[in-house]
């Protein structure tokens, strides 16, 4: 029996140390406090109607820690910090949450990187409905369902990880076709894109060789190059001509995993794994949040 080998820690302490006192930081910072009335006065220039009494930031401040809290523990957390901030007009957890459900997030390529091409990656997972749905589908028989998310995530030059595009829906969702729609999106800023087994079909070579970015799809073991598509035939030679570990070397497939699961997992160990919304809507809006205060917390903005 082979021993197996010790594993050695190479990182470095302070630096991880340091990073996780900074996400203590960045949750509760509230730089808004800083630009309330400039934020407001921009935000109300022309505004037909009532005027905002908050500004978009406090909205995106609060939106990262509802990844943590309910809208009542928010707007508790709001009467304090009034109470000993000057007593600025303290809002409350239904307007918090109509707000919150209101706001727009995007998902991009950072100006940094716009005339680089990137290493992207595309993969899906599912988000709990509830966190109570486990047990309802087991104990009572209901089928609450599952929330599908479909992301498209980078690495740059500076090796910073990120989303750049993302699909949110049922559990329905053709994962395929979706990370098709975000290829066509971003495929200026793509230099190779990377995708599990799920990818391999015709449709996506095809896509691939239409806007010529190179692929490190895995293909089937019994995949064949009797196929329609010249891209995916040239892609099966050249995985029939290697070992699958120089394979793998040759197409970066292992820089798959920290782009794509590398990022589903933080985002479920830092924000969980469910959703505390009832609507379908905001049930979708929810969960892309948490994929874009993960950017934030990355340095993304």
């Amino acid at each position: 029996m082979s021993k197996k080998k010790r594993y050695i820690d190479n990182r470095d302490w302070k630096e991880t140390n340091e990073k996780y006192v900074m996400r203590g930081y960045f949750y509760f910072n509230p730089e808004f406090l800083l630009f309330w009335n400039d934020e407001l006065e921009r935000m109300n220039a022309g505004k037909v109607g009532q005027p905002y009494l908050y500004p978009e930031s406090m909205i995106k401040f609060l939106a990262v820690l509802h990844c943590k809290f309910d809208f009542r523990a928010l707007g508790g957390f709001m009467r304090w910090l009034s109470e000993t901030h000057n007593n600025f007009p303290v809002i409350n957890f239904s307007q918090i949450c109509r707000r919150y459900n209101a706001l727009d997030i995007e998902f991009k390529v950072l100006e940094e990187d716009m005339k680089d091409y990137l290493l992207v990656g595309a993969d899906g997972s599912g988000e709990k409905s509830s966190k109570r749905g486990g047990w309802m589908r087991e104990q009572w028989r209901v089928k609450k369902g599952w929330i599908k998310v479909v992301i498209m995530g980078v690495k740059n030059s500076k090796e910073k990880k990120y989303v750049i595009d993302i699909r949110v829906a049922n559990e329905a969702l053709d994962e395929r076709a979706a990370t098709r729609g975000m290829v066509r999106k971003n495929h200026e800023h793509i230099g190779q894109f990377l995708g599990d087994g799920l990818h391999d079909n015709q449709d996506t070579f095809n896509l691939c060789e239409k806007y010529g970015i190179p692929t490190g799809i895995k293909l089937r073991d019994d995949c064949s190059t009797r196929t329609k598509s010249p891209r995916r035939k040239q892609e099966v030679r050249i995985y029939k001509s290697m070992p699958y570990k120089e394979w793998s070397r040759e197409k970066q497939y292992g820089q798959r995993w920290p782009i794509t699961e590398g990022i589903f997992s933080a985002v479920t160990r830092i924000f969980g794994d469910s959703v505390s919304a009832t609507k379908k809507r905001n049930m979708y809006h929810e969960a892309k949040v948490k994929y874009w205060a993960y950017n934030l917390l990355q340095g993304v903005t």
